[in-house]
């Protein structure tokens, strides 16, 4: 159990995070918010790379924050951004990352690093120096490294970033299959990977978890309340002024808009299949009462 009990976290007059909880079971958990909504300060938080300025983190009843090897010893990290050692192949790299992990056992680590660089596709380029990689290679390098080690807890912050669609679901299949035995948290803005792939989820806004459930029961709360219909784009400022507005998409010359109403909203709008991405914005636009907001979530 990885318990999070308000926490915040201030950088000057930003912020990041404002009293969040949240308790975490093993299983997929996925986090979405726009950029800014304090997703990767919750993350480097929760890796130990910073402190919070108040609450507690615990792991399995144990101080994470006073105690931060006790998070560590047990836990896979892949960043939104991160580094690499320059002149340094990929293999040669997650066998050094495999040390610092304590893995000494040197056949364990040939094979487990072997495995991993062939689940996300980098195996035949295994010998090239990871500074020459192209962004989507060394995405692919730091999922290897983050699933190093067998972890316990896997953080993973925007993991799909710069990953063809191929790429992606392979990345998300190794994840889906890790899911079961390991406390995962997926922080992303793409509203698919955890459609796809959490039970669990919460989504955050300005530092501050606006509503925790699971999507199904999230798409259900604006069930046959969402409206579309195709308009110009010279209407779409009225729209958003005069209408309970989830979204927008360009199509074709016009703009495909989305609100929210108990009722048809005008002439044209059509009620349609409801998706996650309706009851995300419609949640974090505070047009719907959230119905979970607390720590916990069975």
């Amino acid at each position: 159990m990885l318990s999070i009990k308000n926490i915040s976290k201030s950088f000057g007059d930003v912020h990041a995070l404002k009293n969040v909880s949240l308790d975490l079971e093993p299983g997929l958990f996925g986090l979405l918010g726009p950029n800014g909504a304090g997703k990767s300060t919750l993350m480097r938080t929760l890796a130990t790379l910073q402190k919070p300025d108040s609450g507690h983190i615990t792991l399995n009843g144990k101080d994470i924050i006073d105690h931060p090897n006790e998070m560590r010893s047990v836990l896979g990290y892949l960043p939104q951004d991160f580094g690499v050692y320059p002149k340094m192949s990929a293999k040669a790299l997650l066998d050094h990352i495999a040390i610092l992990k304590g893995m000494n056992n040197k056949a364990e680590r040939e094979t487990q690093i072997r495995a991993l660089l062939e689940g996300v596709d980098l195996l035949t380029h295994s010998s090239a120096n990871v500074a020459t990689y192209s962004g989507g290679m060394r995405q692919r390098f730091g999922v290897a490294q983050a699933m190093l080690g067998n972890p316990q807890i896997l953080i993973v912050d925007e993991p799909t970033a710069g990953l063809d669609p191929f790429q992606r679901q392979r990345f998300l299949d190794l994840l889906q299959e890790a899911g079961e035995e390991k406390i995962i948290i997926l922080s992303t803005h793409i509203i698919e990977d955890v459609r796809d792939m959490c039970p669990d989820m919460a989504i955050m806004g300005n530092g501050e978890i606006v509503v925790r459930d699971a999507p199904e029961n999230l798409i259900e709360s604006v069930e046959g309340r969402v409206w579309r219909k195709k308009i110009e784009k010279s209407e779409l400022e009225a729209v958003k002024a005069d209408l309970p507005f989830l979204s927008s998409r360009y199509l074709m010359g016009g703009v495909i808009v989305s609100v929210l109403s108990d009722e048809k909203p005008g002439p044209g709008f059509e009620n349609e299949k409801v998706k996650l991405e309706d009851a995300y914005f419609a949640h974090l636009n505070g047009l719907v009462q959230s119905p979970t907001t607390a720590a916990s979530f069975g």
